[in-house]
């Protein structure tokens, strides 16, 4: 998230000074660069009354559930979803937009997490720690952002004709009578507009931590070297 300093030779629909928000190709590189030159197709205007920080949350994350949702889950409502790491960047914006669209949404993690899941609209928690995940049947969408065993045993809830959504890698899961599918998120101008929409009117919270100075998190990475 940031504003545009300067244009390519026939960039249209940008202009110098605007604020904008979006997601770089996965090849570049540069997280601690103060400057990125980026393809005008993979950035949305920011609104003035959307914090840089916010703005920066979003791609990412809201992305990654809208499309993993809708496009790869085709999610309808009154299905039931899976939110695995319901109170992560990922999945807490999974268990909104899927309570928005009309999902019964079970969120799980870790147990001290749970609250938080809660708090984000899960409507039942499963602590992987603690709790028995094969207690929970008849699901229409894994969205899943752990992988491994977890991503095994969330393929035997899935009821027939359902769908296990995955960004963790080729899945090893599979369903006996449903679909598995891995994806990786892409950058969508009409979707990173529709997603800070939700935003601004309250439709969709972010959920973004401890935020550090760039001076200190340089200062990690160097030390992390040493």
């Amino acid at each position: 998230a940031g504003v545009v300093t300067a244009l390519g030779y026939g960039t249209t629909g940008l202009s110098v000074g605007q604020r904008v928000f979006g997601l770089a190709d996965w090849h570049r590189d540069g997280t601690l660069a103060e400057y990125v030159a980026i393809e005008a197709r993979n950035l949305a205007p920011l609104p003035g009354d959307v914090d840089f920080t916010v703005g920066a949350s979003l791609p990412i994350s809201g992305l990654t559930a809208l499309q993993g949702l809708f496009e790869h889950g085709r999610l309808r409502a009154g299905q039931c979803v899976i939110a695995h790491g319901a109170a992560g960047a990922v999945g807490s914006m999974v268990t909104q937009l899927a309570l928005e669209a009309g999902a019964r949404v079970i969120g799980t993690g870790r147990g001290a997490d749970r609250q938080k899941a809660l708090d984000f609209g899960a409507q039942e928690y499963v602590d992987l720690e603690n709790d028995a995940l094969e207690d929970v049947a008849g699901v229409d969408l894994v969205f899943d952002v752990i992988g491994g065993d977890i991503q095994k045993r969330s393929a035997g809830l899935i009821r027939a004709g359902g769908t296990l959504v995955s960004i963790v890698g080729p899945p090893e899961a599979r369903a006996a009578d449903g679909l598995v599918v891995d994806f990786v998120v892409g950058s969508d101008r009409a979707q990173l507009s529709e997603v800070v929409h939700r935003v601004r009117d309250g439709r969709l919270r972010t959920n973004i931590g401890k935020i550090s100075t760039l001076d200190k998190a340089v200062a990690a990475f160097n030390s992390t070297e040493r």
